[in-house]
């Protein structure tokens, strides 16, 4: 497995074992690539996460919005991930209904000391683009984290830092 892939994989870990809302409302989120800069994820859409129409509700995705583009923070090697300053997303098609997969593509738009930007883009089981969001966070104290790591331009190695095991 890839550096960056079992890096943030680590990083979900991390968020998963807070016990917090990524806990509560994304347990079945499955990172399933990560390259610097890039993170593709998949995610089952349950019953929970349904609008009165029954198909996946708003706020689950602007929620997904807010912790993939973390995580897309991630795959560049910063183990913590910032708070987020401007998030929005756009609704496009259904997002899916119960026991569809949610396919998710983050990608990290720019980064430098202070602000880190991400787009978030959203398929349905059909493929189509269902909605797409944006995230911008400020990462100006979270750099520097002893966890932090860099990769090679492919994301295989580490080149800098500790390359642990994902757990």
């Amino acid at each position: 497995m890839a550096a960056c892939l079992r890096f943030t994989r680590r990083v979900w870990k991390s968020f998963l074992d807070n016990q917090g809302h990524d806990h509560r409302c994304f347990a079945n989120l499955k990172i399933l690539n990560a390259k610097p800069g890039l993170l593709e994820a998949s995610i089952k859409i349950e019953p929970y996460n349904l609008n009165r129409v029954g198909t996946a509700h708003g706020g689950y995705i602007m929620s997904l919005t807010d912790t993939l583009g973390s995580l897309a923070v991630a795959t560049k090697g910063q183990y913590m991930t910032g708070v987020s300053v401007d998030i929005g997303t756009s609704f496009v098609k259904p997002a899916g209904r119960v026991g569809d997969e949610l396919i998710a593509k983050a990608t990290v738009t720019g980064i430098g000391k202070s602000l880190a930007y991400t787009k978030v883009d959203f398929f349905n089981a059909k493929g189509q683009l269902a909605a797409y969001g944006y995230h911008t966070k400020y990462v100006g104290k979270s750099a520097g984290h002893e966890n932090d790591v860099k990769f090679s331009e492919d994301g295989e190695s580490v080149v800098e830092g500790k390359d642990l095991p994902c757990d």
